[in-house]
């Protein structure tokens, strides 16, 4: 048995009582109308692994498990139920687990209250519970105690980079699972780049038909040649693509609603387009030039124009990815935009002139509020980089998502906009894991998982309102050089573990004690083996994970923050 202290996230609650809970045969499951989907999610993951029945139970009763969702007053006012709150006084996240020797009862604010639930349960039993087959008889106990918790964030998110690399349909199932399993609510959906469009647009369709596909992939990051200029080391000479019809992302969506977990997309403008300006060259500011999908790494400096034709199109893509993702939040891009082409051309020039547009920063913003106020016209709110807070008034409910540190996040909220914080020095989940040299393909700063554990959201100078706007915190998965789903469990775990207990349990569970979550985190690895996640491990790399004569970027936090100073010199409060 295991006991809620080694729960990952932290409870802020929880009670030991005397004696255990088996689940035999006769064991069934409760669940009202609202719970329904938390049942079957907990039926298919007991029946794999236990190969028990688990069956049905029309009412509750001894050997039952319970799932329900609290009425009004269990929720505000019962002695006996009420739930911790979490976010703004909420309490459709929080739940009560308790386990008596005659059953068990999850009560939850709302279903996904009663689905965190459920996970907390499932880590209560051997880590055996995890796996797809049976590979023992048990016995399958957990012990009697009470679980109250509520998370500290209403956004707890990963951002997945499927252009770069692209990841098929159940490897993104996959993902979810692995998400939901650690109370991870988003998943921020990077579709669009340079490198690949992986979204059907059936208006646009030369956008998958050609845009999904590049020639090849840079392998490796950029080196110096004997001029000292970065270019890339080589490339695999094989074609990658792919791209999600829209019945894939109906299915992800509807497979991660079961897994209360949001997925959110994100369709780049108006830099990192290279892959749309190929499939329509039109769209570009040099049409004639013509473009392929991007084979390289980093910043193309292809950007849209600003034509009324353009905004137009853009506006069509959107409401196609409006009517597929039923998530509140539309994501426009917006980061790391050169200007060097508008800087150079006559017709941009005279396009700013005639819109009254002081220089390139007001046109990017003056293209960033045109689609922002279309999806915000659709009755969602627009996110974007903290690119987006430069150049101009920014619509009161667009939404910043700031990865440059955390200097945008405190500008963002100090202008009443809602935040949410990625920042890359503390959950850049692509960043190389040590200094060791057999680090695969390292890129930029050392960030560990006692980094990411540190990890606060909320900037240090921002008053009680200001504070409120920080809605939560994601860590991004940016896939580069994470060509395989093995590589991409690598970087994720276990530092996703630290990442979700940074977003659940914050200083709410008391003040973060390392030591504590790392004897924590040493019990979950045997969950995380048992769900097949192939993660690194504390003493780095096995020669497998590596990758011998691949160069990296390795940088140290010096440099990184020198930078990091550079370009966000247009960023005042």
């Amino acid at each position: 048995m295991v006991d809620s202290d080694m729960l990952i996230p932290r409870p802020r609650l929880s009670t030991p009582g005397v004696g255990s809970f088996e689940i035999t045969p006769t064991t069934r499951i409760a669940a009202d109308a609202a719970s329904e989907s938390v049942r079957l999610y907990l039926q298919q993951t007991l029946r794999g692994s236990t190969g028990l029945p688990v069956r049905d139970a029309e009412t509750p009763g001894i050997d039952v498990i319970r799932l329900r969702v609290a009425d009004d007053t269990q929720a505000t006012g019962d002695a006996d139920a009420a739930l911790p709150t979490g976010p703004a006084g909420s309490t459709a996240e929080s739940f009560r687990l308790t386990v008596t020797p005659d059953g068990i009862d999850v009560l939850g604010g709302s279903a996904a209250g009663v689905f965190y639930g459920v996970q907390a349960l499932l880590q209560l039993f051997p880590a055996d519970v995890y796996r797809k087959g049976r590979v023992g008889t048990g016995p399958w106990t957990v012990a009697v105690q009470t679980v109250e918790d509520a998370p500290a964030f209403a956004w707890r998110g990963v951002m997945l980079d499927v252009v770069r690399h692209f990841r098929t349909k159940a490897e993104v199932l996959r993902v979810i699972d692995q998400l939901a399993a650690h109370r991870i609510n988003t998943l921020h959906f990077h579709l669009t780049d340079d490198q690949g469009w992986r979204i059907e647009i059936r208006k646009y369709p030369r956008l998958t038909e050609i845009g999904s596909w590049r020639r090849e992939s840079q392998v490796g990051a950029h080196v110096p040649d004997a001029d000292g200029v970065m270019r890339p080391q080589g490339f695999d000479g094989r074609p990658h693509g792919g791209y999600y019809t829209q019945d894939d992302i109906r299915e992800i969506i509807a497979y991660a609603a079961d897994r209360f977990v949001t997925v959110v997309p994100e369709i780049e403008t108006p830099g990192h387009v290279r892959a749309a300006l190929a499939a329509y060259p039109e769209l570009g500011v040099h049409p004639e030039a013509g473009v392929e999908v991007w084979t390289e790494w980093g910043i193309a400096e292809d950007v849209l124009n600003a034509d009324d034709a353009t905004i137009d199109f853009f506006k069509g893509v959107f409401d196609e990815v409006v009517d597929l993702f039923p998530s509140a939040y539309i994501g426009l891009g917006g980061d790391e935009c050169p200007k060097v082409q508008w800087e150079q051309d006559p017709r941009t020039q005279e396009r700013m002139r005639s819109l009254g547009l002081a220089d390139e920063e007001q046109l990017q913003a003056w293209i960033i509020g045109q689609l922002a106020a279309h999806i915000e016209s659709k009755g969602r709110r627009a996110f974007g980089w903290d690119e987006i807070l430069e150049g101009g008034t920014l619509s009161e409910s667009a939404t910043v998502v700031s990865w440059r540190g955390l200097r945008g996040a405190s500008t963002a909220a100090k202008r009443g906009h809602d935040v949410i914080s990625s920042p890359d020095d503390q959950v850049y989940l692509d960043y190389r894991q040590s200094d060791l040299p057999n680090e695969p393909i390292p890129v930029s700063i050392v960030l560990t998982v006692d980094d990411v554990f540190a990890f606060d959201p909320v900037p240090a100078d921002l008053t009680d309102d200001e504070r409120a706007h920080v809605i939560g915190g994601q860590g991004n998965m940016w896939c580069e050089h994470v060509d395989t789903v093995r590589k991409l469990d690598y970087q994720l775990f276990p530092r996703v573990a630290a990442l979700s207990e940074a977003l659940w349990s914050a200083d709410v569970t008391g003040p973060r004690d390392l030591a504590d979550f790392r004897g924590r985190l040493a019990e979950h690895l045997a969950r995380l083996e048992a769900m097949g996640i192939e993660y690194r491990h504390e003493t780095g790399p096995f020669p497998w994970q590596e990758r011998p004569g691949v160069p990296g970027r390795p940088g140290t936090r010096e440099e990184r923050a020198a930078y990091i100073d550079a370009i966000t010199a247009n960023i005042a409060d």
